[in-house]
Order: C-alpha cells, then sequence, then structure tokens
C-alpha cells in the first residue's frame, strides 16, 4: 500500500540548498520550485524561518564512510564533534554494533549523517 519514504528537511534559501546538495553532496537535483527542491527521496521545503533540531534529520548509506568525509571536506564540508563521543580524526564514531558514523550541517543547520555498516 505505501511507497518509498520521502524524507524532509526545512530550507529558508531554495538556492543555497541546491548548491549544496547537488553541487557539494552530488545529489540529483530533480526539481526545483517555488516551495522545495526535490530530489531522489529527500524533499527540501522551503520554509520563512526555522530553528534547526539537535537531532539527525536526514542520513545516508556510504560504503566508505572515510573517503566519503575526504571528499566531502575538500568541498567544504566540517563534521561534527560531539562531547562523550569517542570520535576518531575524521569525526567518525563506531557504534557499539560495529557502525561507523558521521555528521554534519547543512547550510540551514539541519544535522545529516552518513554511516558505513560493519
Amino acid at each position: 500500500m505505501l511507497g518509498d519514504p520521502i524524507a524532509f528537511a526545512a530550507s529558508t534559501d531554495l538556492e543555497r540548498s541546491r548548491a549544496f546538495y547537488g553541487d557539494v553532496l552530488s545529489l540529483p537535483v530533480q526539481a526545483v520550485t517555488p516551495f522545495a527542491l526535490e530530489l531522489p527521496g529527500v524533499r527540501v521545503a522551503k520554509v520563512d524561518s526555522f530553528t534547526p533540531q539537535p537531532f539527525t534529520v536526514l542520513g545516508w548509506h556510504v560504503d566508505d564512510i572515510e573517503a566519503t568525509i575526504r571528499t566531502l571536506a575538500d568541498r567544504g564540508v566540517r563534521f561534527h564533534r560531539y562531547a562523550g563521543l569517542d570520535q576518531d580524526d575524521l569525526g567518525i564514531w563506531t557504534s557499539p554494533s560495529g557502525a561507523k558514523i558521521a555528521w554534519f550541517p547543512d547550510p540551514d543547520g539541519n544535522t545529516l549523517s552518513l554511516t558505513q555498516f560493519s
């Protein structure tokens, strides 16, 4: 009955979001309307004002988290460091399950993540 899920994030500037998600993250931009930026499985909705939430709103599975982080860092992405988490030099935390996770913000402050499952 239900199809594939669609994740939502908020943005006060869709052109800035298009540059970030399309150019920096290399996601295919399907459409930009006055109301949203459409990406595969993600809709970045235009809002007048926005307060970022203190948790991850979008995340992607990656095969090689270290290579992905290095590529994104070369494009200007800065990765979060969290007090109390044992993160390596790239900002990767290894979860109890063995999954490797790193977090970074989009231009509106939404927290995004990368996960390499063990």
